[in-house]
């Protein structure tokens, strides 16, 4: 299956989809960790990623970034998790959202809090301290967000669980993978409302308990 052209049928399918069950489909082992959502509502994002590594407490790219966003992208923000200086808040949030972008995965600090209520965002802090503007930086680049690498055009799934992220060349495997997650769920929600407790039988049983 050509992933580009099923890019609009993946995105639908991936809004499904919790990423608890995408992270099971991913191994467990796979995905961003330490950051925290500052939006108030629980909201679904998905889209594809435009990564950008800055310096520590350093927007001057994320500047630059505003200038590519194109409907759907998701900005990844590889600030090395420092967090004195907040790399994103309120009018960069607007002008993102006025260029098509769905939401923000920021390794370091955000600040303007209140303003993201209804905009999905994760960060690892805030801060009311603002950013220097002086480099370097790059954009399109491999990034690490809490350890977790992200590339460019990778999907990036978050909700109330967190964030994950996997290539183009994975979603079809990975939305197959989830669907019979999901399916299993619902087999064990079934037992669950019928008093049965095989499948929890068949753990122990498997871990010679």
């Amino acid at each position: 299956m050509n992933t580009e052209n099923n890019i609009p049928s993946a995105i639908d399918q991936l809004k499904c989809i919790p990423t608890t069950v995408i992270s099971d489909a991913l191994g467990r082992n796979s995905g961003v960790s330490g950051l925290k959502k500052y939006h108030q509502h629980s909201l679904k994002l998905v889209g594809r990623a435009l990564t950008i590594k800055c310096s520590p407490g350093d927007n001057l790219y994320v500047y630059k970034a505003l200038k590519l966003v194109q409907k759907g992208d998701v900005l990844v923000v590889d600030g090395r998790g420092a967090v004195n200086n907040a790399l994103m808040g309120e009018l960069i949030m607007l002008q993102g959202l006025k260029n098509g972008c769905e939401g923000f995965v920021i390794d370091g600090a955000i600040r303007d809090v209140e303003a993201f209520r209804s905009t999905p965002v994760y960060a690892r802090d805030t801060t009311h301290f603002g950013p220097f503007k002086n480099g370097p930086g790059e954009i399109g680049v491999p990034v690490s967000i809490g350890g977790h690498v992200v590339c460019n055009g990778d999907f990036i799934v978050a909700d109330d669980d967190g964030v994950v992220s996997f290539s183009p060349e994975q979603v079809d495997e990975i939305i197959q993978k989830s669907l019979e997650i999901l399916k299993k769920e619902e087999g064990i929600i079934d037992q669950i409302n019928t008093n049965r407790m095989d499948w929890v039988d068949l753990i122990l049983d498997k871990a010679g308990i």
